[in-house]
């Protein structure tokens, strides 16, 4: 299990997955390392943003430009994972007009596209914005899809050579002489321990960057902010909607698939919360309240669930929320700051500008390596938006498309041609609210590194729709252990699934989603005998 390798990558969320993806197509040996699965930590707890840099215009200039750059270069290379949206920046009577002006001006100055346009205009772009409003502002904001994005990066990065090893977890470092020479590391599905040497590490853990250093016996001033998310039920509104004025709680409505989210807030945790994140009354409370005036529909929309990630900041203050930190990257080299060789911490940022972060993670391996490869990530296009018109992709690929098929193109792009739904079998639906078909959810097993439901979830989709799991989940495990020839692993799968998504119903369970909730415990108790299986 000894392998050697000229850079590993610790971390599979999208920071690690861009890193492993330049470092791959600039020709070096890569071994990516995540303990759990790919987008798990802060990239797939997000709003789903495509960034115009907007928001940081006023208070963070640097961040803003890196915004923008970053978002034209993801219209391009990633066109399957992008909704062109745009965005609005409302200004409510309760809010300064006279901000309005100072924002357009930041954001011109960033290089952000910003026209004021009337509140009569802006009404009738997006009927679902709160009425009252008394001034709007459009700017190039979209929505991304975080989980197809870090898929296309990983898939990418194989494809050029990369190895990915999913729920393994770095224990230990191997250093000799004030050099990090590589890692050892535990399986969490065999229980097997290896041990892998590069010449070069790179910590992408995100705020869990703090721990993977010091495993190497330095230190990263790493501040966990929490946020706080509302998913609701349908997409209410066709255009994003931010509010004018400092960030604050609550104020940004992305519409994104079939669904929109509203966030977030922003509050200082522990570290040792960072691996149980929970959402509370208060902020199911405020979030609904400061939403609905941005949409006022949101008041009597359904909620699909709550959820909560952590931000890698990096600072030293005392500040309770994390508002006023900047999230701008920070690209670390051991050796200079710490006296350790062969180590390297690429943390802060945002999703928006994982791609740059990447870049300069991947220009000092190579400066450590003596590698003059310049970084081509910006102009290749990820799979499934390599060429051609993604629309009219079903077109072409079937005589007469069916929604599955235009779902499929929806959530692959160019590459749907590669997922078999010729067959009935094949058409037949897993989950009818996302319109994952038999075929989709065999081709993610077979390869996209599909181990358990929540894997699947992350690639396809399935349960994340209306029902969350309720119809879809018993399903998909049936095809599971149809190819992973284990009955009984299956079930326990299903139990784990079943209970993570109720994780996210729990704080807003109430009404019809409360008596869902119970209707999905008796289906899967009583009928199914779950509870009975656990008890044995």
């Amino acid at each position: 299990m000894n392998e050697e390798f000229d850079v590993i990558i610790i971390g599979g969320g999208i920071t690690g997955a861009g890193t492993a993806r330049d470092c791959a197509m600039r020709g070096l040996k890569v071994l990516l390392i995540e303990r759990n699965d790919i987008a798990d930590g802060a990239t797939g707890r997000n709003h789903g943003l495509l960034h115009s840099g907007a928001r940081y215009a006023v208070t963070d200039k640097e961040s803003a430009t890196e915004c923008i750059e970053e978002n034209m270069i993801l219209r391009k290379i990633a066109r399957h994972c992008v909704d062109e949206t745009d965005g609005f920046f409302i200004t409510l009577p309760e809010d300064d007009l006279a901000y309005q002006s100072k924002f357009v001006e930041a954001c011109l100055a960033a290089g952000i596209r910003a026209d004021i346009v009337d509140p009569k205009e802006a009404i009738r772009l997006e009927p679902s914005v709160n009425p009252e409003l008394i001034g709007a502002v459009r700017v190039p904001d979209g929505s991304v899809d975080p989980f197809r994005l870090c898929s296309s990066n990983i898939l990418d990065a194989k494809l050029h050579g990369a190895k990915v090893l999913l729920y393994t977890e770095v224990t230990a470092f191997i250093i000799e002489q004030g050099v990090v020479k590589g890692v050892c590391v535990l399986d969490h599905q065999t229980g097997q321990k290896a041990e892998y040497r590069a010449a070069v590490t790179v910590n992408a853990a995100g705020i869990w960057g703090h721990n993977v250093a010091a495993l190497a016996g330095v230190n990263i001033g790493m501040f966990p902010a929490k946020g706080a998310l509302l998913i609701f039920a349908h997409r209410v509104n066709g255009i994003v909607i931010n509010r004018c004025r400092k960030p604050a709680n609550a104020d940004i409505l992305v519409p994104g698939d079939t669904v929109c989210v509203i966030g977030t807030t922003s509050t200082r945790v522990p570290f040792e919360e960072c691996d149980h994140m929970q959402v509370t009354p208060d902020e199911v409370n405020l979030l609904l309240t400061e939403g609905a005036k941005l949409a006022p529909s949101l008041s009597s929309t359904r909620i699909l669930r709550a959820y909560a990630g952590v931000r890698p900041l990096v600072s030293a203050d005392n500040d309770p929320t994390g508002r006023n930190i900047s999230r701008g990257i920070v690209c670390l080299d051991h050796e200079t700051r710490d006296g350790l060789k062969g180590f390297i911490s690429i943390t802060g940022g945002k999703l928006m500008t994982y791609r740059l972060m990447a870049e300069q993670a991947t220009d000092l391996v190579c400066k450590k390596l003596n590698l003059d490869k310049r970084c081509e990530t910006a102009t290749t296009p990820l799979p499934g938006s390599e060429g051609g018109d993604i629309e009219e992709v079903s077109k072409s690929i079937w005589t007469k498309p069916l929604t599955v098929h235009k779902a499929i193109v929806g959530r692959f792009g160019t590459r749907a041609a590669r997922i078999s739904v010729q067959e009935k079998e094949d058409q037949a639906l897993v989950c009818e609210c996302e319109e994952v078909s038999v075929g989709e959810v065999k081709a993610a097993v077979e390869r996209l590194d599909v181990h358990k439901l929540i894997d699947l979830r992350r690639r396809t989709r399935v349960g994340m729709g209306t029902c969350q799991g309720g119809l879809c989940a018993l399903r998909a495990a049936g095809i599971l252990g149809e190819t992973q020839k284990c009955t009984a692993r299956a079930k326990d799968d299903l139990r784990n699934f079943l209970s993570e998504r109720w994780k996210g119903m729990y704080p807003i369970a109430w009404g019809d989603t409360l008596r869902e909730c119970e209707y999905m415990e008796w289906v899967y108790t009583q009928v199914l005998g779950l509870q009975k299986e656990e008890a044995k």
